[in-house]
């Protein structure tokens, strides 16, 4: 089965080693999104990158980072993702949020598990 439609994406920047209490910070907006009830979320390690302070971040062995960017993306409607807007106010301290409607193609299990 196939279901389109209009959502948005939101796209938290942040680096793998932010945290907010003891748990990292991607993983905190991960679970916060499934609380939630938020359709979707993906966490991406990046292999380079920098941010505002121009200091860069990269995996390269002679350059061994331990805060690579780390991108959180979330798929919903506004009106679900309004709530974990809310929560990344008190919870991100530094990092970049995005977000843009997209158009969602999602392919789901038919009644007979067969996707068509």
């Amino acid at each position: 089965m196939k279901l389109a439609g209009q959502a948005v994406l939101l796209r938290v920047f942040v680096g793998e080693a932010d945290a907010s209490g003891h748990k990292p910070l991607y993983e905190q907006i991960v679970l916060k999104a499934r609380e939630l009830n938020v359709a979707g979320a993906t966490v991406t390690r990046g292999i380079m990158g920098y941010g505002a302070s121009s200091r860069l971040h990269t995996s390269k062995v002679l350059r061994l980072s331990e805060d690579l960017p780390v991108v959180v993306e979330v798929v919903d409607s506004a009106e679900k993702l309004q709530p974990l807007l809310a929560w990344l106010d008190e919870h991100v301290s530094g990092g970049l949020v995005t977000m843009e409607k997209v158009d969602v193609i999602a392919y789901r299990p038919g009644k007979n598990g067969a996707t068509s």
